[in-house]
């Protein structure tokens, strides 16, 4: 394994931005990943109108986080960038089609009064909001377990390949924390008989959630040693699983004493701290390769930009990111308290 202090400190900051710009992704865009796969459980067209207008302002807004995450990968990491994006063109091109249904489903549903057209685009809806979760969580189960690379770093392997257990279960866990999130963002933004079903909602998928984190970590400490490694050789470290296990715990708490608010943050937190167990794990390695790890593997080192890309992407990310951010922020308090549908919603 390559040593921390042989690691440029650039190429580290890189890796650390990149993995904050996924957890932004992660925790905005997997709240309405989660309404989208809750959407078929509202009632009636007026429920799923309010389920819509939920995100419906922030949605897009909420992408931007992955694009700008597929930018940096870009500038930083463009060995990595051209292995994953070659080798899993398939996945890859899937979770687009995902995305972009989902996109045309909100937009284009209301357009029509038809019980059909409506109807048509809830699934549609649905069914991409449920691929893009499951899809997200495959990919990052696939990188932890190990991805077969040439000596070209050339994906050795096919699409079904990417369809082993370990990152399929990895999948399953992320809808299940997906939906609990975007339940618990149904709970904040509704009032009603809709908050208190969304409340349910959110309690079952909590459950579930747990249950797959159980199993996921379990089949982590027994299959997958590498990403728990150095939580044994750094002890300090182990406050990041302490912290995620307490987030996790507070959620129902705040179900049950109706804390609305403190729940939706600990869901965001517990994602946070989950991408920190995953990029601790992983690091130094962007893909792991378990053929030959030493000469196959993509890391910060061997994958990344020269030092003077690095150095000038990171001054334009300094002047770029506080626009990202109060973007984020500034279109979130604006939209904020309960939906209400008027004459101009989805």
């Amino acid at each position: 394994m390559i040593l921390a202090e042989a690691i440029p400190l650039l190429n580290i900051t890189w890796y650390v931005l990149v993995i904050v710009l996924l957890a932004g992704y992660v925790v905005l865009d997997g709240f309405d990943l989660g309404v989208g796969s809750l959407h078929l459980f509202a009632r009636g067209d007026e429920n799923r109108r309010i389920m819509l207008n939920s995100i419906g302002p922030v949605w897009d807004g909420n992408e931007v986080w992955l694009v700008t995450a597929g930018g940096a990968l870009f500038a930083a990491f463009p060995e990595m960038y051209a292995t994953a994006f070659s080798g899993f063109y398939l996945a890859f091109m899937l979770l687009l089609y995902a995305l972009i249904f989902r996109a045309v489903a909100i937009e284009f549903r209301s357009k029509r009064s038809s019980s059909r057209w409506r109807g048509t685009w809830d699934v549609v809806f649905a069914i991409s909001s449920f691929i893009g979760a499951l899809l997200i969580g495959v990919a990052l189960g696939n990188f932890a377990w190990g991805i077969p690379l040439t000596r070209t770093h050339e994906y050795a392997g096919g699409f079904w390949d990417l369809l082993r257990p370990y990152p399929v279960l990895v999948g399953i866990t992320g809808v299940a924390l997906f939906t609990m999130h975007g339940a618990l963002y149904v709970v904040l933004k509704t009032e009603g008989q809709l908050q208190e079903r969304a409340r349910g909602w959110a309690q079952n998928a909590t459950i579930a959630f747990v249950i797959a984190y159980v199993m996921t970590t379990m089949a982590t400490l027994l299959y997958v040693e590498r990403m728990t490694a150095v939580f044994k050789e750094r002890p300090y470290l182990f406050l990041i699983p302490m912290l995620n296990l307490l987030a996790i715990a507070n959620i129902p708490r705040a179900l049950y004493y109706k804390k609305d608010w403190e729940g939706f943050l600990s869901s965001a937190s517990a994602i946070v701290l989950l991408m920190a167990l995953f990029a601790v794990g992983m690091f130094p390695y962007l893909i792991y390769s378990p053929v030959d790890p030493a000469e196959n593997s993509l890391t910060l080192v061997n994958a990344a930009s020269s030092q003077l890309t690095l150095w000038i992407m990171f001054l334009i990310a300094l002047l770029g990111m506080p626009f990202v951010i109060a973007y984020t922020f500034g279109v979130h308090w604006v939209f904020r308290g309960k939906v209400r549908l008027e004459h101009t919603s989805y």
